[in-house]
């Protein structure tokens, strides 16, 4: 098994950029690809974007593409999110899960091992 814990998470105004990391624990992350999703107050948790095993790949969701980029440092087990031109709709718990099949996944039913979450408040 593998444990994940984010951090990063802040609050930070409009236009502003943050950087969420998720650092593995228990096993190597490049055994996972990655994803990252989030949460919004009474919505439904939803894929953010998501890298490979080599992070030679990645996807991200339409409303992020351009402006949040997935990276990951298999030598210090850890997952990046680079997150610039916040909007306020930006704001919800930020989550990183970890996918033992192979390929990207963009659902949450694809990965197996997920981290506690970590808020991101974008003030407009």
């Amino acid at each position: 098994q593998v444990q994940l814990v984010e951090s990063g998470g802040g609050l930070v105004q409009a236009g502003g950029s943050l950087r969420l990391s998720c650092a593995a624990s228990g096993r190597t992350l490049s055994y996972y690809s990655m994803g990252w999703f989030r949460q919004a107050p009474g919505k439904e948790r939803e894929f953010v974007g998501a890298i490979s095993w080599s992070g030679g790949g990645t996807r991200y969701a339409d409303s992020v593409k351009g402006r949040f980029t997935i990276s990951r440092d298999n030598a210090k087990n850890t997952v990046y999110l680079q997150m610039s031109s916040l909007k306020s709709e930006d704001t919800a718990v930020y989550y990183c899960a970890a996918r033992t099949s192979y390929g990207l996944g963009l659902d949450v039913r694809d990965y197996d091992y997920w981290g506690q979450g970590t808020q991101v408040t974008v003030s407009s």
